[in-house]
């Protein structure tokens, strides 16, 4: 799946098909800023070889940020960030222990000069994946970081709106 022909700035991996629900929502996110990204099912247990290929070729082909979402033992974040000096962001999978504990352990928990961006399990760490994906690129692109000045504005003015409502 992919946004369009130009380079893509995001590289997200799902370690499974199952994780498309949740990863639909950085996808969202990453749309709304109008930045570029391409999905990719690859797992760092069953697919290692493909792993390490997209991980290896995405420096030389734009991507900026890798995000990866995946469950139980949740190994694709850290295997990626072993293999790239790109920004990591780990979204860790609700599953049946603990709503996802396990996933948010095993994302979590790397050893030290392995860094990934951890967040919450399922749609709201996903959510918050694309939107942390775009604050980094914006580092070097100020139409986006006015985008995401107006998106937080807009969080703001709905809370404030549904505030007023509240008050009568």
């Amino acid at each position: 799946m992919e946004t369009s022909k130009k380079k893509n700035k995001v590289m997200i991996l799902m370690g499974s098909d199952s994780d498309l629900p949740v990863v639909q929502k950085t996808a969202d996110i990453l749309k709304g800023f109008d930045i570029s990204y391409n999905i990719h099912i690859s797992s760092a247990h069953r697919s290692p070889k493909k792993t390490v290929s997209l991980i290896e070729n995405a420096e030389n082909s734009g991507v900026g940020v890798i995000i990866c979402a995946a469950g139980k033992a949740a190994h694709l974040a850290g295997v990626t960030a072993a293999h790239t000096t790109l920004p990591v962001l780990g979204i860790p999978m609700e599953t049946d222990l603990s709503g996802g504990l396990d996933s948010l352990l095993s994302t979590v928990q790397m050893p030290g000069g392995i860094p990934v961006g951890t967040f919450g399990t399922g749609k709201s760490g996903a959510t918050n994946a694309g939107i942390f994906a775009a604050q980094i690129i914006a580092l070097n692109d100020q139409e986006l970081t006015s985008k995401l000045k107006d998106y937080k504005k807009k969080m703001a003015d709905d809370v404030e709106a549904k505030d007023k409502n509240l008050q009568g």
